[in-house]
């Protein structure tokens, strides 16, 4: 098994290595995480009271997390939140226009919640350049059928804009996660071009279902195939074939930085799939570039 730095703050050297030796011209880290400092510091403390069960191995400030992934040599990357209760969206989604506006690297990203105007606010986000959305199934608890939703999906399936959806049941079920619900709105919105995070784990197999039935649909790596994820909830081995073939839509994701294991970790874990370097190139950079646009 490769090692990596036991220090997560310089282990740039670790993560430089498989992208160059790949001949790639760095990363593209479609699911990693900023946010206002306040929910930034709750999200913080939830991970803190699970104690040593989620060890976070990146503290650094907005700057030094920013210092960090650039160092990796993350070229775009995306600044995901969530809201967990009605008139917050809205909010993330100025702090985060702001936010890509300061960093022309992050690809512009937005939220939403089912709410009354939902359905405008992500409309006009998606005309203001919004790249990416994120759904969070758990944390916020809703139902993704919900009919407020509604025009949301319908938007995001006319413009093309992928939205990132924690749908699978890990770290903790929720009432709406697992594949049924978010099914059903992929039953409704055939076209919503969809990024599965965690590649649905628990529920790998089924969520591969879903990507094989849906040609828009993707799968993020984050923390799949990582020593901390394979103890909670492995990958299937005989599923690897099918992950293979779904090359094309599999997209780098880490969740940075609210990770309990070095930056690299992820990287050395889909190297160790031996899935060979086409399709980690295309996993590392090529699909994400060509999804974006960049």
């Amino acid at each position: 098994m490769t090692r990596v730095s036991s220090d997560p703050a310089s282990g740039s050297a670790d993560v430089h290595t498989v992208w160059r030796d790949l001949g790639l011209p760095g990363l593209i880290d479609v699911h990693t995480h900023f946010m206002p400092h306040n929910v930034l510091r709750k999200v913080r403390n939830h991970f803190d009271a699970l104690g040593d069960q989620w060890p976070l191995a990146y503290r650094g400030d907005e700057h030094e997390c920013l210092d960090l992934l650039r160092g990796f040599g993350v070229r775009h990357f995306t600044a995901l939140s969530y809201p967990h209760r009605p008139d917050m969206a809205v909010w993330l989604n100025d702090w985060a226009g702001g936010f890509a506006d300061d960093n022309p690297d992050c690809l512009r990203s937005a939220t939403f919640y089912p709410e009354p105007g939902a359905g405008d606010y992500v409309a006009a986000a998606v005309e203001a350049g919004v790249l990416v959305f994120k759904a969070h199934l758990q944390v916020g608890g809703y139902d993704p059928r919900d009919p407020l939703l509604s025009d949301v999906w319908g938007n995001l399936a006319d413009a093309g804009t992928p939205v990132v959806v924690h749908c699978g049941s890990g770290p903790e079920p929720g009432r709406f996660t697992g594949p049924g619900p978010f099914s059903e709105v992929l039953s409704a919105h055939p076209r919503l071009t969809a990024v599965i995070a965690h590649a649905g784990a628990p529920e790998y197999v089924e969520f591969l279902g879903l990507a094989e039935k849906y040609g828009r649909v993707h799968l993020d790596t984050t923390m799949v195939f990582t020593d901390f994820a394979e103890a909670r909830a492995p990958f299937p081995a005989d599923a690897l074939p099918r992950l293979a073939d779904l090359g094309e839509r599999v997209l780098l994701g880490t969740d940075f930085p609210n990770i309990p294991y070095p930056y690299a970790e992820q990287l050395h874990a889909l190297t160790r799939l031996g899935l060979g370097p086409d399709w980690l190139r295309a996993v590392l950079h090529g699909n994400a570039a060509r999804l974006f646009g960049l």
